[in-house]
């Protein structure tokens, strides 16, 4: 999976200039490589929001990543609330605020699970503390108390004591495959600048579209 950085651009074209771009993950890209050079603090950080069973919306941060031609990857537990609701209703949508920049990005689309073999291979790069902990969390379920879970942690930290820390059955990413994404700018006096494209399947080209702000 490539990072914003490997996926190139033409020559001479300003990232915050889209109005002649006509695939949107390469300007995705740019923006993103933008942001990581500017935003202090998770540049990958976006908003996921899915559906429950009563069709009431959840909406909470989570980490990108990897992105490419095929999508935009997270990880979670699958037992958490946003992993249930995910099994049930594989359709997301995903927000992208830098603050830094005055851009955004959003994009909904239908959502697949990762591969076991993508999965083990990011698992395995996380730091040990977050693999034990990826153990020790029953995600989204409740907790007696903070210290129930530093025990959970102590134990799986001794029973992983030597050699690599598997990855948990239940615990996995997802992939938001987008058939929308749209693209915000802020300018003066809310003039903003608002570029959508959309496609009706993974495989269709993209349209492109401006909006009004």
């Amino acid at each position: 999976m490539r990072d914003a950085a490997t996926i190139e651009h033409p020559a001479g074209l300003t990232p915050g200039d889209f109005a002649d771009r006509d695939e949107p993950l390469r300007l995705f890209a740019d923006w993103f490589a933008e942001a990581k050079r500017s935003e202090p603090v998770n540049p990958e950080a976006m908003t996921l929001a899915t559906v429950d069973a009563d069709g009431f919306p959840n909406a909470r941060m989570v980490l990108l990543k990897g992105f490419d031609e095929r999508g935009f990857v997270f990880y979670t537990n699958l037992d958490s609330v946003k992993g249930r609701e995910l099994a049930a209703a594989p359709k997301a949508a995903l927000t992208f605020y830098w603050k830094s920049l005055q851009r955004q990005v959003r994009l909904r689309g239908k959502v697949d699970p990762v591969a076991a073999a993508e999965a083990d291979a990011y698992f395995a790069t996380r730091p040990r503390s977050a693999q034990i902990g990826a153990w020790a969390s029953k995600q989204s379920s409740p907790l007696e108390s903070r210290m129930a879970f530093e025990k959970a942690v102590a134990i799986h930290a001794a029973k992983f004591a030597v050699g690599p820390v598997p990855r948990p059955p239940r615990w996995s990413g997802f992939r938001v495959v987008p058939l929308e994404i749209e693209f915000w700018h802020e300018r003066p006096f809310r003039l903003h600048d608002r570029l959508a494209f959309t496609r009706p399947s993974p495989t269709a080209p993209w349209t492109k579209t401006r909006l009004y702000p």
